[in-house]
């Protein structure tokens, strides 16, 4: 009977430092996997993943604050229809007795 070894959690920094470090290029996806104890296609993937997204750096913030006035705008919306149901509740409970 063979025991499983438990699955690693690395955390974000971890990953970007060894994604980094792979994107660099100056040493080898191997010799990087080696270094840091975790498999070369999990290097090979960190790696992706800071190259297929470092490009979201560079762009405007302009749409996630529309983004964000939109959903602010909504969250007011809620909020009001909230209160109106809120408010017609209280005076039917008052009428009602309760």
């Amino acid at each position: 009977m063979s025991t499983k070894a438990k699955r690693k959690r690395h955390s974000a920094a971890f990953k970007a430092k060894v994604g980094m470090e792979a994107v660099l290029g100056i040493k080898t996806v191997a010799q990087i996997a080696r270094e840091y104890s975790v498999h070369p296609v999990q290097v090979s993937q960190w790696k992706a993943v800071i190259r297929d997204r470092l490009p979201e750096l560079f762009e405007t913030a302009g749409k996630a604050g529309e983004d964000t006035e939109r959903l602010v705008a909504d969250l007011h919306q809620k909020i009001g229809e909230l209160s109106v149901d809120l408010d017609f509740m209280k005076k039917k409970s008052k009428q009602l007795g309760l």
